[in-house]
């Protein structure tokens, strides 16, 4: 997701390839996109651009004599997952292309697009920066860092570090890739506490030294050196698309966020957080996160566990306990050399009628009654 960084690098690219150009015409809009009609038209206009953190305001100013006569007209942009701008010719536009200023005949005509492949962009005819926005982390530092500081008991700071970099109240410019890599060089663990984090920086604000916010930057100054760091690298920034050329200086930049080694939870809003091991203590969560990773398997009773591989439930703990204090009584007469399996295994006295052992047969009853009428007779000749 273009973040800050990204913005400023569109706004800088629009400007210099937009350098005595002249637009003419209406702006134009694909069929497909949900964003509102540009109402603007005019025989020869200039644009220029300017961002400021996530959001980018694009300017159409019309030239002296231009007709129909038309005041400038601003546009607020906000690029969503895949926004972008790029220049292109008349008669090949690039795909996915939902916002297009044309150049003015007589020259080979060229478009400045607005390209959207997830349409998650949006823009605003109003020309004015969404309120409740705070200070640009990149172009107006020192008002970013008064605002966090002068705002930390708002609830937004109960939330952990990694969360709260999110809110673009307080840190308008900072997104996913950024503020892992924020984190990673503090090495602060990520679900810290955000007041925590940042009342150490309000109690060492009026000593911070010149020497100090060179070598060894807090997290505040990190928000605005890190984006600095990627402006400073050139290209596009960040890019979905890692084959071309443009996003390889960036991709070598990273250290933590998508690097092999790194490992990843999910926040609380599903963003993906990236961030090295040992910065995450064992007691710490997610709170209402979820763990990427899978439960390992021999924690799982399979098919071919036998009764004793598989763990003691409650119930059947509960019931060895009971059957510990309050032995069976025929069991509690035995005598003490004899084993709990021997035990186990001496028949009960039966229950009065029921049936003991098998079940004879007929042949067996006319066995058993001669043998005890030849018992009689031989008792009677003795």
């Amino acid at each position: 997701m273009p973040e800050g960084p990204e913005l400023h690098l569109a706004s800088c690219f629009v400007n210099e390839t937009c350098k005595g150009l002249v637009f003419g015409g209406c702006v134009e809009k694909s069929s497909v996109s949900r964003n509102p009609e540009v109402p603007f038209e005019s025989s020869a206009y200039h644009i220029s651009a300017l961002a400021r953190g996530k959001e980018l305001r694009l300017t159409l100013s019309p030239l002296p004599g231009a007709q129909p006569p038309q005041k400038p007209l601003s546009l607020v942009f906000r690029f969503g997952m895949s926004g972008s701008f790029q220049l292109a010719p008349a008669d090949a536009l690039p795909p996915h292309a939902h916002l297009r200023f044309y150049t003015a005949p007589p020259a080979p005509r060229l478009a400045l697009c607005f390209v959207d492949i997830r349409r998650f962009g949006h823009w605003d005819p109003g020309g004015e920066w969404q309120p409740g926005r705070g200070p640009c982390v990149l172009l107006e530092y020192e008002r970013f860092r008064d605002n966090v500081l002068r705002n930390l008991s708002n609830k937004a700071f109960d939330r952990p570090i990694c969360e709260a970099l999110l809110d673009q109240r307080f840190f308008n410019g900072i997104g996913n890739y950024l503020r892992a890599e924020i984190l990673y060089r503090l090495k602060i663990p990520p679900f810290e506490k955000a007041r925590t984090v940042l009342e150490a920086l309000q109690q060492s604000r009026l000593v911070r030294t010149v020497y100090k916010r060179v070598c060894n930057p807090d997290l505040l100054e990190l928000c605005h050196l890190v984006p600095k760091e990627v402006v400073q690298l050139g290209g596009k920034g960040y890019g979905p698309d890692r084959g071309e050329e443009d996003f390889a200086a960036f991709r070598a930049w990273l250290q933590c966020y998508g690097v092999p080694g790194m490992s990843s939870l999910r926040d609380r809003h599903g963003r993906t957080i990236w961030f090295q091991v040992r910065t995450l203590l064992p007691v710490q969560h997610p709170p209402g996160g979820r763990s990427r990773k899978k439960k390992p398997r021999e924690t799982q009773p399979g098919a071919g566990d036998t009764e004793e591989d598989r763990p003691l439930s409650g119930e059947s703990i509960s019931r060895t306990r009971r059957a510990r204090k309050h032995p069976p009584k025929s069991i509690a007469q035995q005598s003490e050399g004899t084993s709990l399996q021997q035990n186990r295994e001496t028949p009960t006295a039966p229950t009065k009628g029921k049936r003991r052992g098998p079940r004879k047969s007929k042949a067996d009853w006319k066995s058993k009654a001669d043998t005890r009428s030849r018992e009689a007779g031989g008792t009677s000749a003795s």
